[in-house]
C-alpha cells in the first residue's frame, strides 16, 4: 500500500488484517506521541494495519547531576518518611539503581519497608514488590486527586511524606499534602526534556490541525502539554481537530487530565496498558466511521481509505477529502465551488475534477459519484 501520509509509517498488515479490515485499523493513520515505548506502541497498531506517526513529544533523561536526587535520598534516611508516593515504576528503579551506586540501597529497601507504600498504578506496584518491598495502598483510578484524597482522609498532620516525581513537580499535589499538615519530601528521579529532533513533533501538529490523522495516543500529561506548546500560537486549531474528527487516546485518566481541561473529549481503557489503549482504538475509530450504500454497495470511510463491500480501497488526500463531503450529504449536489473548500489552499475547479476522476478510479463502483451537468457531484441514494 502507498503511503501517502507525510512522516507516516507504512503498516505491517498481517494476513488476518487484510482479509478481515472492518475488524483492524486498516485504513487509519495515528499518531504516537511516546519515545520510551514508541516502538513497541507503533508495532502493535502496524500489526492492525494502521499507518503511524511517530513524533515524540518528550524524552526521560535521568538526572545528570545527581545532587538533588542525593539530597533527597539522605533526607529520607536521616528523616525517614512515614508515607511514601511511587509514582511510576521507571522512576522507582531508577531510585534504587542510583542508591546502589551511592551504597545507600539497603538502608533505603528498609526505610521504604517501613513506610506506608502508595503505589499510583500497576506499573508502579510491580516494581515496589520487585525490589521486595510491599505497596499498602493503590488508587482505584490511579489518579493524583484519589490518592490525595486519600491520604488527607487517612491523616497526615505532623507526618512526612516523600512522593516521587513522575517526570516534573506536582505543585498543586505537594501544597494539597502540605496544606493538610504533612512535611513532603519531593524525590526528582528524572526529568523530561524536548525530543532531540522536533521537526516530527511540529509535523503531526500540522497533520492533526489539518485532520490527516484520525488520532493521536498519549502515555503522559506532559507530552499532552509538551504537544499542546508546540501547536502555539495556533492551539485553537488543534484543539478545534480533538474535539471534532481525530480522537485523543490516552493511557489513563492522569494523562488525559490537561486535554479534559480544555474540553476535549478523550477515550482512555480501562486498564492503564499499551494493548488496552490500542484496543480502545480498535473499538472507538470505526464508530466514528460515515457508512452508505450507494447503487446496491456499502462504502465505509476510514482515515486514508474506503471499505467497499469489505475491502479496503486506500484513496489519496484530495479523493478522499471529496468523498468525505459527499457522504457527509448524501443524495445531495455539492457543488465544484463547495468541494474546492475541501481541497488544500492554492487548489481549482481543475483539482476537483482530477479528485473526483482519481476517486471514481479508487472506488471502482459504476455510477458511485454521479455528475449532475452545470451543478456539480453527489452520491446516489
Amino acid at each position: 500500500m502507498t503511503d501517502r501520509t507525510p512522516g507516516a509509517r507504512r503498516p505491517v498488515l498481517t494476513a488476518a488484517a487484510l482479509a478481515e479490515p472492518t475488524a483492524t485499523l486498516s485504513g487509519y493513520t495515528i499518531g504516537v506521541t511516546s519515545d520510551r515505548r514508541r516502538d513497541e506502541l507503533a508495532s502493535l497498531l502496524e500489526s492492525r494495519g494502521a499507518r503511524v506517526v511517530i513524533a515524540p513529544a518528550l524524552r526521560i533523561v535521568p538526572i545528570a547531576d545527581d545532587a538533588e536526587l542525593r539530597a533527597a535520598t539522605r533526607a529520607c534516611l536521616d528523616n525517614p518518611p512515614d508515607i511514601v508516593l511511587v509514582n511510576t515504576g521507571i522512576g522507582m528503579r531508577g531510585w534504587l539503581e542510583a542508591a546502589e551506586g551511592w551504597g545507600l540501597a539497603d538502608p533505603l529497601r528498609t526505610t521504604l519497608g517501613r513506610a506506608y507504600l502508595v503505589a499510583r498504578g500497576p506499573k508502579a506496584r510491580a516494581a515496589v514488590r520487585a525490589a521486595g518491598l510491599k505497596d499498602s495502598w493503590s488508587p482505584e483510578g490511579e489518579g493524583y486527586e484519589e490518592v490525595v484524597e486519600h491520604l488527607t482522609a487517612r491523616g497526615v498532620s505532623g507526618l512526612t511524606v516523600a512522593m516521587q516525581l513522575h517526570g516534573e513537580s506536582q505543585p498543586e499535589y505537594t501544597e494539597a499534602l502540605q496544606a493538610a499538615g504533612a512535611r513532603v519530601i519531593e524525590v526528582p528521579v528524572y526529568r523530561w526534556a524536548p525530543p532531540t529532533d522536533q521537526a516530527p513533533l511540529h509535523r503531526l501538529v500540522d497533520l492533526v490541525a489539518g485532520k490527516l490523522v484520525d488520532a493521536v495516543t498519549f502515555t503522559s500529561a506532559a507530552a499532552v502539554q509538551a504537544l499542546l506548546r508546540t501547536a502555539a500560537p495556533s492551539t485553537e486549531a488543534l484543539l478545534d481537530a480533538f474535539r471534532t474528527d481525530v480522537l485523543a487516546a490516552c493511557v489513563g485518566p492522569v494523562t488525559a487530565a490537561p486535554l479534559r481541561r480544555v474540553d476535549v473529549p478523550v477515550s482512555t481503557p480501562a486498564r492503564a496498558r499499551l494493548s488496552s489503549l490500542v484496543r480502545t482504538l480498535v473499538e472507538e475509530l470505526p464508530k466514528r466511521a460515515v457508512s452508505v450504500q450507494v447503487n446496491g454497495h456499502s462504502i465505509t470511510l476510514r482515515g486514508h481509505a474506503a471499505v467497499v463491500d469489505g475491502e479496503l480501497r486506500p484513496l489519496a488526500p484530495g479523493p478522499m477529502a471529496v468523498l468525505r463531503a459527499l457522504a457527509n450529504a448524501p443524495g445531495r449536489v455539492l457543488s465544484r465551488a463547495a468541494l474546492l473548500q475541501t481541497l488544500p489552499r492554492g487548489a481549482d475547479e481543475h483539482a476537483v475534477e482530477m479528485a473526483v476522476a482519481r476517486l471514481r478510479a479508487g472506488l471502482s463502483v459504476p455510477g458511485a459519484i454521479q455528475t449532475v451537468v452545470k451543478r456539480g457531484y453527489r452520491l446516489p441514494t
